[in-house]
């Protein structure tokens, strides 16, 4: 598939400005529990695999040791995560989401989806009919994207 190629069924670029605008409001959508979006993102991260290692969130997060252990000490001390010694490798240590920090992710899940079914109503029929008919299309793509199997790099 090519971005340009006009015998694609799909037009990637249109499709990628049209995720983008779409998170632009989607992640700001949550008006509960106001956290910086690196804060959230690790949350997000440690809600769906956890526990990880500091140098796993740091790739994950696409941020800076520093930084990223920064931000875990400030979570911890706010009771959204904890550390605990690897069991593989003793002079490691995993980052772990509290219970509090789950609070956090579903609370902000919770309101994201209230808000969204409100915007979703304004939607004809046909619009929601084509949204539910991508939806198992989309989630594959979030599959492969997380999986890595996608080359995203062109280079």
């Amino acid at each position: 598939m090519n971005a340009t190629d006009p015998q694609d069924d799909l037009d990637v670029n249109a499709f990628a400005l049209a995720i983008e605008a779409f998170n632009r409001f989607y992640i700001r959508l949550p008006t509960l529990e106001r956290f910086s979006f690196t804060t959230l993102s690790v949350l997000h991260t440690l809600s769906r695999t956890n526990p990880l290692r500091l140098t796993e969130l740091t790739r994950t997060e696409q941020v800076t040791q520093p930084a990223i252990t920064q931000l875990v000490t400030r979570l911890e001390r706010d009771g959204l995560v904890e550390r605990r010694p690897d069991p593989d490798d003793g002079r490691a240590v995993q980052v772990h989401i509290t219970e509090a920090g789950l609070d956090v992710v579903r609370a902000r899940h919770s309101d994201r989806t209230r808000r969204l079914a409100a915007i979703v109503e304004q939607l004809d029929p046909g619009q929601r009919a084509a949204i539910a008919a991508a939806l198992p299309a989309l989630l594959r793509l979030a599959e492969l994207g997380q999986e890595g199997k996608q080359q995203t790099d062109p280079r």
